[in-house]
């Protein structure tokens, strides 16, 4: 009972964590030690069989490594690290900042015809938590339940998305977010976007029940009905490679780390 009792605190702890880091406003580098994860020791690069975790975390962001199912179990301190430190959201911002340079250099035809695609789970709102409490992707996904987790509509912003968000609108750019996940979840998506404080999207495009193709065949499919609607993709957000890939990619694609699971 003591050990469930701890292990309780640990998982909220680590949520704390999560939340309160990403909360923090982004500020300049400074000559102190940088944050580490909160609840295991930092194991230098931790390694898979030889290959450093840092490598092995190259190769799936660079999609050459692909159709894995868990990160290696002898990685997960290091991407504890990495996702609760300043590397995660020093990566996610070196992103967002290219694509604000490049959608302020668009020129638009005004007419509201412009949208920009974005993902969300792990683009626009983290699980953190979730996979905190879940070996940071070294355990094999169970969709029963990340499914009870995603109907508690707790997922977190992630903060560099949604500067992107905001000055997307600002320019008259209509954001869509296209996601995997299924329509029955539409109710609870909503309120948990809105409670972290996205607002005035053009669209929410979900997964109709029982479709059974990839995501990438899925994700294509719907960019180009909203080209067909007579709408430009400028651009296209995600954070994996099936999010942005597929013809219609959109005017640019812009690729957010994450190296805690796969999608083909």
């Amino acid at each position: 009972m003591a050990a469930a009792a701890a292990t309780g605190r640990l998982v909220l702890f680590v949520a704390l964590v999560a939340g309160s880091a990403w909360a923090a406003q982004k500020e300049e580098h400074v000559a102190t030690a940088p944050a580490i994860h909160a609840l295991r020791p930092l194991l230098g690069s931790g390694s898979d069989l030889g290959v450093p975790c840092d490598s092995w975390r190259l190769a799936v962001e660079a999609n050459n490594k692909r159709n894995w199912k868990t990160l290696p179990a002898s990685c997960e301190d290091y991407l504890g690290h990495y996702m609760l430190g300043e590397h995660y959201r020093r990566d996610s911002a070196v992103v967002v900042d290219e694509a604000i340079t490049y959608a302020e250099g668009l020129e638009l035809a005004g007419n509201g015809t412009e949208v920009w695609v974005f993902d969300i789970d792990e683009t626009s709102l983290s699980n953190l938590p979730y996979y905190a409490k879940h070996g940071f992707g070294t355990k094999l996904y169970n969709a029963t339940s990340f499914n009870e987790y995603v109907l508690e509509g707790s997922a977190l912003v992630l903060p560099e998305t949604q500067r992107l968000f905001n000055k997307l609108i600002s320019l008259g750019i209509k954001p869509v977010f296209l996601t995997g996940r299924t329509e029955d979840k539409r109710a609870i998506t909503v309120a948990n976007l809105c409670h972290q404080g996205y607002s005035g999207w053009m669209e929410l495009l979900l997964k109709p029940i029982g479709f059974k193709s990839t995501a990438i065949v899925y994700k294509s499919g719907e960019r180009q009905k909203l080209q067909d609607g007579g709408y430009i993709i400028v651009g296209n957000i995600g954070d994996q490679w099936s999010d942005i890939l597929g013809v219609p990619e959109g005017g640019r694609t812009f690729k957010l780390p994450d190296p805690l699971y796969y999608i083909g």
